[in-house]
């Protein structure tokens, strides 16, 4: 009983006065104006959506959120996410689909890494519930008992293109959220004393995160658009938001404006910077070890060095090796199960503020699932590194769905994404090492078989700089490899050097940025002559980027080997003879362009 009177007490003193109800609707309404008059001003944009969480927004921003308006940046600032096709603080969205991921990141951030007081908030709408990847995030967000993380369901009935199948359905989402493990609240999104009242409540929680569901109308507020099917992503004419805004004014009773409460500043100060090897790679010329597995040891390597790296991994950790960090920092490890999409997204919010070193990996293939959630964290230009193995038909006996032959493809049109396809172990080591410390998103590229080491642990290596292996004043053709073709350039070098035929070999170490310097000046030392050979598809691989580096230069010719057709399952050497990226067809190759 006593419990319960405290809690009552409790409950009454943070229910707000009517002067400040009326001041966070009146907000609300100015919010709606100014989603009208910018929408006016560009001709472009969604001021009904606006219109149907302007109370949401005002409660959140002007009674809920504790922050410093004047350090946006400030790590003790609670977060807030919204996700409808707009940008937020510190991840922009795209479609739709990627914010609740995000959110849960920075939530799990700030439980497990930081465990400091800050909360998030992700704003989402019912059409964005249809995305897979929200409910991928919801069944993390339980699973790890996120009671720091509330998601707000904005809705309004109506999508992109009219009614949407739940419409105003409002116990659909509860039951769908309540199925989740989700604590879930159901509220009319017009009444700020009602938001007010639930956001307080979803404080109170533990052990599970809050969802919150809105009950709202799009264009709330405006006279025939309220609720109207066809004024999505339309500004309202300029003569009819005029009169709109004149009757919005009419209704607003205060001039008064709320500052948000400070936040209780309990974040530690971190230190991702300049982050170091504790020592050299422990390698020696002729060890034979897979990169996937040199990538899981030199991840527990930079767990050591810095203890704000983490590692997600999505149910392959056994195969990707990350199980390795798992077993010295699981505290740091983070199992996000067959969940790729929100994988990526999680390690996004995880990596968000600078608050962490974050890398995410899986199965290469895998990872295109989850390109859309990619693609967002290159537009936010987000510091987040992503390991895909099993790369290439050189995965052998696991067959084409699980060998990754587009990845290179897909990394190369993110904007400045960093892309490492180390050779051997020490160059895999070294790959790690520069990614935790570049700017923005880094992609590394392991390969499952084992290979040779064959750099000593003194070589040093550099984001853009290759590596030229063989080479000397008779060299008569470019052969530029990466990953594991770097071994059957080498192989076909020994063989026709036998025939007095030599040739220079390259391994690219990073295809973006490429090293053009070393490449255009390999080609000129061979007389234009360059072979690329990659164990990926033609289209966006090595060759075409090699292409368009050298293409201001008439005088340089550039011949690609590259798997052209779906591959079968086979033995791992026998799939890089069968689909012509072996030693074998890069002798042929080369004698084919000595001859032209």
């Amino acid at each position: 009983m006593a419990d319960a009177e405290a809690r009552a007490k409790l409950r009454e003193e943070a229910r707000p006065d009517r002067g400040t109800l009326q001041v966070l609707q009146d907000m609300a309404s100015r919010l709606r104006i100014h989603s009208i008059r910018a929408t006016c001003s560009t001709s472009s944009g969604h001021p009904i959506s606006c219109s149907s969480s302007a109370e949401i927004m005002s409660v959140l921003f002007f009674y809920i959120m504790r922050y410093k308006q004047s350090d946006p940046g400030n790590p003790d600032n609670d977060r807030f996410v919204l996700a409808k096709r707009l940008s937020f603080v510190d991840v922009a969205t795209g479609w739709l689909g990627q914010g609740l991921g995000v959110a849960c990141g920075m939530a799990y951030t700030g439980k497990y890494f930081d465990r400091a007081s800050y909360r998030v908030f992700c704003l989402m709408s019912d059409g964005e519930s249809s995305e897979g990847s929200v409910w991928e995030a919801m069944a993390f967000a339980s699973y790890y008992s996120l009671d720091n993380l509330v998601a707000i369901f904005d809705v309004n009935r109506l999508g992109h293109s009219g009614a949407l199948h739940a419409e105003h359905c409002i116990d659909i989402y509860q039951r769908r959220c309540e199925a989740f493990g989700w604590n879930t609240y159901v509220v009319d999104g017009r009444d700020v004393e009602a938001l007010c009242q639930v956001f307080w409540q979803a404080s109170q929680v533990k052990h599970k995160p809050t969802a919150v569901v809105a009950k709202t109308f799009k264009g709330r507020g405006t006279p025939s658009i309220e609720d109207a099917e066809s004024w999505h992503g339309k500004p309202m004419p300029r003569e009819r938001a005029d009169a709109i805004i004149k009757l919005i004014e009419s209704q607003i009773e205060t001039s008064r404006n709320l500052d948000p409460q400070l936040p209780i500043e309990d974040s530690p100060e971190v230190n991702i910077t300049d982050v170091r090897m504790t020592s050299p790679p422990d390698y020696r010329v002729g060890d034979k070890i897979a990169t996937r597995k040199a990538c899981g040891l030199a991840l527990a390597k930079l767990g050591y060095a810095n203890n704000r790296v983490v590692v997600l991994d999505g149910d392959t950790k056994y195969s990707t090796f990350s199980e390795i960090f798992n077993k010295k920092y699981p505290e740091r490890f983070i199992e996000c199960f067959m969940a790729e999409q929100n994988m990526v997204s999680v390690a996004l919010g995880c990596a968000s503020r600078g608050r962490t070193i974050a890398f995410a990996s899986t199965f290469a293939a895998f990872l295109t699932r989850a390109f859309d959630h990619i693609r967002i964290g290159g537009l936010s230009e987000s510091n987040i590194n992503i390991i895909g193995s099993h790369c290439g038909v050189s995965v052998g006996d696991n067959g084409a769905s699980q060998m990754a032959l587009e990845d290179i493809a897909m990394f190369r049109t993110i904007p400045k994404c960093t892309i490492f396809y180390p050779t051997d172990a020490v160059s895999t080591e070294h790959a790690v090492a520069l990614a935790a410390n570049a700017k923005g998103m880094c992609f590394i590229r392991t390969t499952r078989p084992e290979t040779m080491v064959i750099y000593t642990p003194q070589e040093r290596f550099e984001i853009g700089q290759a590596k030229v292996l063989r080479h000397c004043v008779s060299d008569k053709v470019t052969v530029i490899g990466a990953g594991i073709t770097v071994y059957e350039a080498l192989a076909a070098a020994d063989e026709l050097s036998k025939q007095d035929i030599f040739i220079r070999v390259i391994d690219l170490f990073t295809i973006k940025p490429l090293d053009v310097a070393t490449i255009i000046s390999s080609a000129k030392a061979t007389e234009g002559r360059i072979i690329t050979v990659e164990d990926h598809y033609p289209q966006g691989g090595i060759g075409e980027a090699v292409r368009a580096a050298v293409s201001m230069d008439p005088d340089i010719q550039v011949h690609s080997l590259a798997v052209s057709v779906v591959p079968q399952s086979g033995k791992s050497e026998e799939l890089l003879d069968m689909y012509r990226i072996s030693a074998r067809h890069i002798i042929v190759a080369v004698k084919c362009m000595l001859l032209n």
